[in-house]
């Protein structure tokens, strides 16, 4: 027996015209083209792509950043077929299914809601992860690193920090960077460091700096935090491609 429908037909997996849906093969196809996975990176083998499967029938999308319990519960409200995010929620190999992991995995397949991962490929590919937070700094001119790009910085010090919306600290003297390297996510690599200063940024913002590696930087150094530089790559995405994106950023708070 089929009960009567008690969400709006847009989100009911049910009730949609059968031309809004996709098959996932098709899906995953689209999202190659945008994230090819033969740009990722090696300690992301196995870990992008479909990473949980759900229905093979793709309706409702939404996007996030990471696979919170938060988000997966907004997905499942929503009635998503699709969990689009940039961090996997199985990182390292599962050889017991408890605590967290157990409750997001059993959310997502009780309600067949699909998992995909665009990793380390969204951050190199174009328009992704590092081009979308070039945009959102307005940087002009810019050449692309081995990852992260550097580019003409027209905004403030105070501004760049604004627009982030996460907090930042700087490690050095700058006052406004006129030409800033940014890598997206985890990127305070020495290598990294020096390719940007070779290329003649004045500063370079990224997150996750260790101490030594401020110690020892030719550049001064702008942190911020993972998920005010990540996420707008994802948001961009989901405006891109006619999604919702589910924010959850998380609660921190600065004691002096």
């Amino acid at each position: 027996m089929r009960y009567a429908c008690c969400v709006p037909a847009l989100f009911c997996r049910d009730c949609r015209n059968m031309s809004d849906i996709m098959h996932i093969d098709q899906f995953i196809r689209t999202m190659e083209q945008i994230a090819p996975s033969n740009l990722a990176e090696e300690y992301d083998e196995g870990r992008i792509g479909l990473v949980v499967e759900g229905t093979r029938e793709i309706g409702r999308v939404v996007c996030a950043l990471d696979v919170t319990p938060r988000v997966v519960e907004a997905a499942i409200s929503s009635v998503a077929d699709m969990l689009v995010v940039h961090h996997t929620p199985l990182w390292h190999p599962v050889t017991r299914i408890e605590g967290r992991c157990a409750k997001l995995l059993r959310l997502l397949l009780s309600n067949e809601t699909n998992v995909y991962v665009m990793h380390s490929n969204f951050d190199r590919a174009a328009g992704g992860i590092n081009d979308a937070l070039a945009s959102l700094l307005e940087l002009k001119t810019v050449e692309h690193m081995t990852v992260g790009v550097v580019g003409t910085c027209l905004i403030s010090l105070d501004e760049i920090v604004r627009r982030l919306g996460g907090g930042a600290r700087v490690y050095g003297n700058i006052q406004n960077p006129e030409k800033l390297a940014i890598v997206s996510g985890s990127g305070f690599d020495p290598e990294l460091i020096d390719e940007a200063a070779c290329l003649g940024a004045d500063a370079f913002l990224s997150s996750e700096l260790k101490h030594s590696v401020a110690l020892a930087s030719p550049l001064p150094l702008i942190e911020s935090t993972h998920y005010a530089l990540e996420s707008p790559g994802m948001r961009q995405l989901s405006i891109r491609m006619g999604w919702e994106f589910i924010p959850d950023r998380p609660r921190m708070v600065t004691y002096q």
